[in-house]
């Protein structure tokens, strides 16, 4: 692809992965706020953003093998919680943003979980043994196998944990 058309269809790719979360949290608002046609039709084109973020994804070639895919999501992780949230997290100190500094702080902690994760998956790639994983809802944290009292990295009881379907 060339130049110019893979910058823009990684841009759009980013956008439209933004759409898809930005349109799950309004959902989630409008059903709390007891709109549930309007969660519906935010649910509905979420699911839509989905197919082209998806779509512009593939375009990109970034799907590899599973053992590439593993090794670059376990660089990445390596890299988001060793170089971008620290600095990430130190701007939100310098500035005194304490609500994003504690959101950077724990977004940084379960991406070193998420690179443990990869590595043990890296090392036993072909075994056949299936494992439900659970995720806190308030940070990220992903718990093999059980679900803990406590979430370890922001102290959420276990009712804050869903399992991963």
């Amino acid at each position: 692809m060339k130049e110019k058309t893979a910058k823009n269809v990684h841009a759009a790719f980013v956008g439209e992965a933004k759409a898809y979360q930005r349109l799950l949290e309004y959902a989630a608002k409008a059903d709390k706020e007891d709109l549930p046609q309007i969660a519906h039709l935010f649910r509905a084109v979420a699911a839509s953003e989905s197919v082209h973020a998806r779509r512009h994804f593939r375009l990109l070639e970034a799907v590899k093998d599973t053992q590439s895919n593993m090794e670059y999501a376990f660089q990445q992780e390596n890299a988001v919680n060793g170089n971008h949230y620290p600095r990430m997290l130190q701007d939100a100190e310098e500035e005194g943003e304490k609500a994003a500094a504690i959101v950077f702080s724990q977004a940084k902690d379960v991406e070193g979980i998420h690179a443990k994760l990869y590595r043990k998956a890296l090392e036993h790639l072909t075994e056949a043994e299936f494992t439900e994983y659970y995720i806190c809802e308030v940070c990220g944290y992903v718990s093999e196998k059980i679900i803990p009292d406590k979430c370890p990295v922001c102290n959420a009881p276990k009712e804050k944990f869903f399992i991963v379907e």
